[in-house]
């Protein structure tokens, strides 16, 4: 059985759901189950089925960014102040950025709310970096990679609820999944009440760090004793302090950390391996402690920062299309398969570099781009290759040679498609493994049992493994079944291989066929299925390594060149790199561009 969701999460199941139903304007068979499931009452489901009323005026889209605002970001420095409203008469820039990821659209949502003229260019025939997707010639949404968001992705949050996506996150229930061989899940759970009473921040993480049966006693103990001398602890008092002190320990792996610390190997090979896997597809050798210590803090201080969400449905339709929505609306220009070959450059009066244009190449076309500002919003290998080839720059200024320390690690994300529900936990505890049907893992089960397409069957949740070469993984029929629920079709997983060193020179088929069989190994009772499609996206360099000793070559937002900024997550921000602290960066670009405006002007 699985537990009973709350009135909450039913109400947001509702409003999401009717939201959706009305957009589209029809009402699919699948759609009636789904909001009979929520609560919605026939009449309810009759009243979104019928034909739609004139189009109500536009609605205002920043009314709900408040909610997400600063009172809950764990750190301020981790969430910038709003910049004031232009002056009347002030000037209006010109900016052109090279990358349509999520730190340039959040840079250009920054830029042109304060009026500016903004133009974006992106080398790839889709939009969104490395939380792009794209739908094949069949029809499937593949993804970049899988994309989780924590309850501390605040200006990520920000940004979604100033372009009215924030309601396409469906959350998951408070506990981290841990899937071992043989089908035993154990879970690292954050629900706690007290009296019917929810406790919150520290407490509920102490409850699951001391409850979780993913780790032996003396794990348990071993964990406490490395956390409780941590420099969490200080920052249940003194956040600021304790990011310092988390800042400071840069040099060291989180293994030498940890165990110099008291922890042991049994809870970084059985818990932190998996956990550091997803946050920066390293292990805990080859992870900075700054990294894993920055989230624990997160997670310490907030209660919510360790919930999950994740979209309910591609980030192409569900994050990205909105933005680029209210990005067009303004007038901003999005060119795709538009690549910048290199930046021309030239030196002033006084001898100082300024960027005077970037060379654009569209279908073997090339053309010039001028503006006022140009912003490089790229990964790390494509911000080294638009730097200028004779290093000029990277000789000058110390910030250029320093980038080039910096790599990224290779990644690669599987898809495989059942015809069957993999993941569901069924009542024979010797076929599914020792917890069966254990009530406390999060499963959505079909509402009518005679049909088993009625719904997605399974756990409803990011899953971990120390027990598979993919660390992390979800079944997206059921995560996000707004585009990957299939009536015909079963559990859709999206697998996430690191370190995929070992796999990058492998064909796609036999990528596919390795990480099935280890499917099988963690799911016993979907032997005698096979997938029926699968996709393999290999990426060279992805996230920035985030190797011990890496932090002073970050560089910052605003650079020696006067009119030249970067944005990415490599940049220095103190948030791991993932989406938030792409958003963020570029919510910093953004604020370093607005600070130069009349210098810029000029």
């Amino acid at each position: 059985m699985n537990a009973a969701p709350s009135s909450q999460l039913q109400q947001f199941q509702e409003c999401r759901l009717c939201g959706l139903l009305a957009a589209d304007r029809q009402l699919t068979r699948r759609a009636r189950r789904q909001l009979q499931r929520a609560g919605v009452s026939q009449r309810a489901v009759q009243a979104v089925a019928a034909p739609p009323a004139p189009a109500p005026a536009p609605r205002n889209l920043v009314s709900n960014v408040s909610e997400v605002g600063i009172r809950d970001a764990p750190l301020k420095p981790l969430f910038p102040d709003e910049p004031p409203p232009p002056k009347e008469g002030s000037p209006k820039l010109r900016v052109a950025i090279v990358g349509c990821g999520l730190a340039g659209l959040s840079t250009a949502v920054e830029l042109v709310d304060q009026g500016h003229e903004v133009e974006i260019f992106e080398s790839r025939p889709f939009i969104g970096g490395k939380v792009g997707s794209f739908v094949d010639k069949a029809g499937n949404h593949i993804e970049l990679g899988l994309h989780v968001f924590f309850g501390c992705y605040h200006n990520l949050f920000r940004l979604m609820a100033k372009v009215g996506a924030l309601e396409n996150l469906l959350p998951k229930e408070h506990a981290h999944t841990f899937v071992n061989t043989g089908g035993d899940v154990r879970l690292l759970d954050f629900r706690f009440k007290l009296g019917g009473k929810d406790i919150g921040a520290p407490f509920h993480g102490l409850k699951a760090f001391f409850t979780t049966d993913q780790l032996s006693a003396l794990d348990k103990a071993q964990n406490s004793l490395a956390l409780g001398t941590s420099p969490v602890v200080r920052a249940l008092v003194d956040p600021e302090g304790g990011m310092r002190s988390v800042r400071s320990l840069d040099n060291q792996s989180f293994s030498d950390w940890f165990k110099g610390h008291g922890g042991s190997q049994g809870s970084i090979d059985r818990m932190w391996n998996p956990v550091a896997y997803a946050l920066g597809f390293l292990d805990c050798d080859n992870i900075s402690a700054r990294c894993m210590l920055s989230i624990f803090q997160f997670f310490a201080t907030k209660t919510d920062a360790s919930r999950l969400r994740m979209l309910n449905g591609s980030p192409a339709d569900r994050l990205l299309r909105p933005i680029t929505d209210y990005l067009e609306a303004r007038g901003v220009k999005i060119h795709t398969r538009t690549g910048a070959r290199d930046m021309l450059w030239e030196e002033d009066e006084d001898g100082r570099p300024r960027v005077s244009g970037i060379r654009m190449t569209t279908a073997g076309r090339e053309r010039i781009v001028k503006a006022d500002a140009y912003v490089a919003a790229l990964d790390v290998p494509g911000v080294k290759r638009l730097i200028p080839e004779d290093h000029a720059w990277s000789k000058r200024f110390d910030v250029f040679g320093k980038m080039h320390r910096l790599s990224g690690v290779p990644v690669i994300t599987v898809q495989l498609r059942y015809p069957g529900w993999v993941t569901e936990l069924g009542p024979k505890p010797e076929k599914h493994g020792k917890h069966g049907s254990n009530p406390a893992v999060p499963q959505r089960l079909s509402s009518d049992p005679a049909d088993p397409n009625a719904a997605g069957r399974g756990i409803d949740n990011l899953l971990y493994s120390a027990d598979a070469d993919f660390s992390c993984f979800a079944d997206l029929a059921i995560t996000s079944p707004v585009d990957y629920y299939r009536e015909d079709q079963g559990s859709l997983l999206q697998c996430v291989l690191t370190p995929a060193d070992p796999y990058m020179p492998l064909s796609n088929e036999e990528i596919a066929d390795r990480v099935h069989k280890q499917v099988l190994n963690l799911f016993p009772s979907a032997r005698g299925m096979a997938p029926v499609f699968h996709s393999v996206v290999k990426i060279g360099q992805s996230l920035y390594r985030e190797a011990p000793g890496m932090e002073p070559f970050r560089p910052p937002q605003k650079t020696p060149i006067d009119n030249f900024f970067l944005a990415g997550s490599y940049t220095q921000q103190d948030y791991i790199d993932s989406m938030e602290g792409a958003t963020l960066s570029g919510r910093l670009c953004a604020g370093k561009i607005i600070n130069a405006v009349p210098q810029l002007a000029s």
